[in-house]
């Protein structure tokens, strides 16, 4: 690790048109910590951790996330309001201004890497105004050794000014806040926003057009582990579904917490070398690697300390988006060189707040190709504001704000590997049994973990199926250590009409959001939807 043979100097930055700077190159973590706390952007929690807060932006800014329209992307991107097109031209102009805004400061550069299977490596230079954004980008990416760094070219720039405002009339932005991909140029332009999420996830959004273009690769806005067999499970979901909880296995190492590739060559690699975790309601009963792993080197953002410096992670008082960055070997299960082979099954967790889906159900490639597109799962009451009762939530390939191309590109590169790899794909429901939310109860956690372990273990291989006759799902009748009567959903309702109405109005949901994807989906992933 670096921090073992720490690089402590500066680093000449004309190249990128940044004149008279000090260019502080590869510091360490402590350094980077310490240096937060002297200029007053930070201070440090009880447990060695630094607290810092990202100011007017707490989360990502979607409609401010722009890619430039030009060659490389104008018939290769999906545009519209996910991918919004930026002017070449004044991408340039912006580029300009930022590096003379960066003129003259004391700024932070650090070079590590995504992708951690060797075929696929990028390398990234990292310039930040801020020494803790610095430290983010060494706990999230990967890290070169002394020895990869004495010759280390960058493949990408990101370039990150919180500091910088856009005159929007001016410089082509919707505000003064923007983060615009340019592929020609291999650059990411971060200003207006402190939120770290932003260095992540564009470099994630780069990836997303570049491995699928260019190395016939499926990015995946996921979690993985491998079991003592080698065997590789990959576990999709957004927020709130579970991801980060059931892909922490005990009993199986971990290769990353949410973004990975899955090669030609039937290999699956983390993107990063850290965990971006929420830590809203963080206890260490329920979230165990996560409360450990919040010492010194982790970074949390927007959470309230007391006066002896001791986080209250109930508090929401400045975001309900309360979040910790930390290196991977924070946690103790993890898989070395974060590559796994193999995989075998693959999960697509929803908390269905309509307590129509079944707990676990067995997908077709169809199927698995019609949910991955569709990236379904619930909101409830009281999870954000004028949300009175549940509302479904649809977000393409489990991650839509980070998917350049169409959703069936993925799709189909998806059901094309399902099928040439005999994976299982399973869908999953965390969320609600026996009633919607407020009738019915959560499914427990024990009996999602047991109906997982089942599917891993090969045993839900040997049993008898039912059809869910409004979906087409295949149910399990048994599972091991789970009571038969909650495997089919309509069993655990005492109003069975009731069930049938909702499991119809979910089913209209899904095909009304779908409805965009049609044109460009196959016959095969039209049939993977709901009967009726």
């Amino acid at each position: 690790m670096l921090a073992n043979n720490q690089i402590t100097k500066t680093i000449a930055l004309e190249k990128y048109g940044i004149l008279n700077a000090t260019g502080n190159y590869q510091l360490s973590p402590k350094e980077l910590h310490q240096l937060t706390i002297e200029k007053g952007l930070g201070k440090e929690a009880s447990s060695g951790a630094l607290a810092v807060n990202t100011g007017e932006f707490t989360g990502r800014s979607p409609k401010d996330r722009f890619i430039v329209k030009d060659e490389i992307t104008r018939d290769e991107v999906w545009w519209g309001d996910i991918n919004i097109p930026f002017d070449p031209d004044k991408f340039d102009a912006l580029y300009d201004k930022v590096v003379a805004y960066l003129s003259g400061k004391e700024i932070y550069v650090r070079d590590v890497y995504a992708c951690a299977d060797p075929q696929y490596r990028l390398n990234i230079r990292a310039i930040n105004e801020y020494p803790w954004s610095n430290m983010f980008a060494y706990n999230m990416f990967l890290r070169p050794s002394a020895e990869e760094l004495k010759d280390f070219k960058e493949d990408w720039l990101i370039l990150n000014a919180p500091g910088f405002k856009a005159d929007p009339e001016e410089d082509g932005t919707r505000q003064h806040n923007f983060s615009i991909l340019n592929f020609k140029r291999k650059i990411a332009l971060i200003g207006g926003s402190a939120y770290t999420g932003e260095i992540k996830k564009g470099i994630f959004s780069a990836l997303n057009f570049i491995l699928p273009v260019d190395k016939d690769t499926l990015p995946m806005h996921c979690s993985a582990n491998v079991g003592e067999e080698g065997d590789t499970a990959i576990f999709f979901g957004l927020s709130g579904t579970g991801k980060t909880t059931l892909s922490a296995d005990p009993g199986r190492k971990l290769i990353g917490d949410d973004e990975h590739g899955w090669t030609k060559e039937n290999r699956v690699f983390n993107f990063e070398g850290g965990c971006y975790a929420k830590v809203i309601n963080l206890s260490q009963e329920n979230e165990p690697d996560i409360y450990h792993a919040i010492k010194p080197g982790a970074i949390l953002e927007n959470v309230i300390l007391d006066e002896t410096g001791r986080v209250d992670f109930e508090d929401t008082s400045i975001t309900q988006n309360t979040r910790v960055s930390y290196p991977i070997y924070h946690i103790d299960n993890i898989q070395e060189g974060s590559i796994g082979t193999n995989p075998k099954n693959i999960f697509f967790l929803t908390a269905d707040a309509f307590g129509v889906l079944p707990p676990i159900s067995k997908l077709s490639p169809g199927q698995a190709a019609y949910h991955f597109i569709s990236g379904y799962t619930a909101k409830v009451a009281g999870t954000e504001a004028g949300i009175d009762e549940p509302l479904p939530n649809f977000s393409a390939c489990f991650g839509a704000p980070f998917m350049p191309l169409h959703p069936t590109r993925y799709a189909e590169m998806l059901s094309s590997k399902m099928k040439e790899n005999n994976v299982n794909v399973w869908l999953v429901n965390t969320g609600w049994t026996g009633g919607p939310y407020g009738v019915g109860s959560r499914m427990k956690l024990r009996y999602t973990r047991a109906m997982i372990t089942a599917a891993l273990d090969g045993k839900l291989d040997q049993v008898p199926y039912e059809r869910h006759p409004v979906f087409g799902l295949s149910i399990p009748k048994e599972c091991e250590n789970v009571p038969v009567e909650i495997l089919n959903s309509r069993n655990t309702w005492k109003d069975k009409e009731a069930y049938d109405k909702k499991a119809k109005e979910l089913s209209a949901s899904f095909k009304a959001n779908f409805r965009k994807f049609e044109e460009m989906a196959s016959q095969e992933i039209l049939q993977g939807g709901p009967l009726e």
